[in-house]
């Protein structure tokens, strides 16, 4: 007589995720604020609100993303410990944009045959990312997938919640014309662009991931899996002390897209070239694979991964606050007037 089929034959191994869960609640324990009720293990978790007590006017502010194309240099390196500080960042750097301080984070992985190692690097690296942005991994989820994902591969995305006080949450209407623009050192490229890094460094110019790359100082591998910045302990106490008129995270789509998504009707930004140094890797991908200027800065952060919109009379003190934190800053440029149909954004040498 034929044995029956089971769940695990058809490539879903329930038993390996129960036995997931204790050491994944082991690596979340030291994230965990005080405002924590249930975390990892139940239907939901359960947060309390006691940081938005102390507030007049609390927000709430969410927000969703994922690593990317980023993953395939993890998938072809077997190096899964830095992508999770890496979907941390993407998510905590765009809450913290509208000042808010983040609380907690989830994280959902899906796969098509769960492997442990690989599963406890992703979350080690959740938990890293959240103990630098002070917030509390609170749950997630770990979806197995047979027969949808290639073997080997697998999706990360997370999901951040902050709060931030009413009265402080940047408004466009508050940006003047004069108005600084001050820039926030990226790591690297962050975790954009990267399928064009792969056409250009591993298909055009054939380079090993192994092979370390004198003008980067270290293996092209270590620079392409370079964690994303975490700004949100920069960007905290920035809105303590400063009138922040405006910030923009840096992500997809460069300087031109963000931005102007920070700006009023009739504003427009001039950036300074030369005013901030541009890490090698940039330079070798746009040598390498002949990229426009142009290709470049809409595809990029070209190193800055924030910028600030401030008032003239406070960006020194702003740069100075900021490289007192280790984030390197430096002023970029500034806002301008612009009439109906003018650019939004102009790049000046």
């Amino acid at each position: 007589m034929a044995r029956g089929v089971s769940y695990k034959d058809a490539g879903v191994d329930i038993d390996l995720k129960e036995r997931l869960v204790p050491m994944l609640r082991r690596l979340a324990r030291p994230t965990l604020g005080r405002e924590v009720i249930g975390g990892i293990g139940g239907f939901g978790a359960l947060v309390g609100l006691n940081r938005a007590r102390a507030m007049r006017s609390p927000v709430l502010v969410a927000g969703t993303d994922g690593v990317g194309t980023k993953l395939k240099i993890a998938f072809m390196t077997g190096r899964h410990d830095t992508v999770g500080i890496d979907c941390v960042a993407m998510c905590v750097n765009d809450i913290v944009c509208h000042a808010a301080r983040p609380l907690f984070f989830l994280d959902y992985i899906a796969t098509g045959r769960l492997k442990r190692a690989v599963a406890l690097a992703l979350v080690k690296g959740v938990a890293q990312g959240c103990r630098l942005a002070r917030m509390s991994l609170v749950g997630g989820e770990t979806a197995q997938m047979p027969g949808f994902y290639r073997p080997g591969e697998y999706d990360i995305a997370g999901f951040a919640v902050g709060v931030a006080e009413r009265g402080r949450i940047p408004r466009p209407k508050r940006i003047r014309a004069g108005d600084a623009l001050v820039g926030l050192a990226a790591s690297g490229l962050h975790s954009n662009g990267y399928s064009l890094v792969r056409r250009v460094l591993l298909e055009r110019a054939r380079l090993r991931l192994d092979a370390r790359v004198a003008e980067l100082g270290c293996t092209l591998a270590d620079e392409l899996l370079r964690p994303t910045r975490i700004y949100a302990r920069a960007t905290s106490a920035l809105f303590e002390k400063f009138p922040i008129r405006g910030l923009a995270n840096i992500t997809g789509g460069g300087i031109v897209e963000n931005l102007p998504r920070v700006l009023p009707d009739g504003l427009a930004a001039t950036i300074r070239r030369g005013s901030w140094p541009v890490p090698p890797i940039f330079n070798l991908i746009e040598r390498s694979g002949k990229v426009s200027r142009s290709e470049m800065d809409r595809t990029f952060n070209n190193g800055l991964g924030m910028i600030a919109v401030v008032p003239p009379a406070v960006a020194d003190a702003v740069v100075a606050q900021l490289r007192r934190m280790r984030t390197p800053a430096w002023p970029v440029g500034e806002v301008t007037r612009a009439g109906r149909g003018a650019r939004r954004l102009i790049f000046s040498a």
